[in-house]
């Protein structure tokens, strides 16, 4: 599947840093500079075997090109709840049919991080797991390449490597040490 799925000019929810919205912003302009601190969200999909759906970033990304990154990452729509917006995107990135998956909602964080002179990355996320038996079948304009894999081993390559986008470092760093329970198959 290959699909345009989002624009630099949809309009990102701007929240504070206790995530209430104060406004929106053309998508383009919260990553320019130091970011805009705007709502977002990250999908950790395992399969029944315990292992990791993990994702390598389109080359056309502005942001963190051809870096690995969690199963699913992006921003809800003005006027749409996050459950919606995180069903949504699993479908237009993976292809997990809609209500198919059930993610729960695990913690939210706020951080910022610089993509050389690019722009940044400047977000209040929600963080979610899921569990499943389907296969993705990826939208190859978001996603160059994708694997499945075990939790030691990604702790092994993240450690070893630099090719991973910040916010999955430091969401599975949280995962691992305070909700490892969240982890496993239900």
């Amino acid at each position: 599947m290959s699909r345009v799925v989002s624009s630099d000019a949809e309009a990102l929810i701007l929240v504070d840093s206790s995530d209430r919205e104060v406004g929106s912003m053309a998508k383009a302009d919260c990553h320019d500079g130091d970011g805009v601190l705007h709502r977002a969200f990250s999908a950790f999909i395992f399969n029944p075997a315990g292992e990791l759906l993990i994702q390598r970033r389109a080359a056309a990304k502005r942001l963190w090109p051809g870096f690995w990154a969690n199963s699913c990452c992006s921003h809800p729509r003005r006027g749409e709840s996050m459950p919606v917006a995180v069903g949504r995107r699993l479908h237009d990135e993976l292809g997990f049919a809609p209500g198919r998956l059930s993610p729960r909602f695990v913690y939210k964080f706020e951080y910022h991080a610089r993509f050389a002179h690019v722009g940044s990355e400047h977000e209040l996320c929600w963080v979610y797991v899921a569990h499943t038996r389907a296969e993705p079948v990826i939208n190859t304009t978001e996603i160059d390449a994708w694997e499945w894999i075990a939790p030691v081993e990604l702790t092994r390559r993240l450690a070893a490597e630099a090719n991973f986008t910040p916010w999955f470092v430091l969401e599975w760093q949280r995962l691992v040490t305070e909700f490892p329970a969240v982890l496993r198959a239900p």
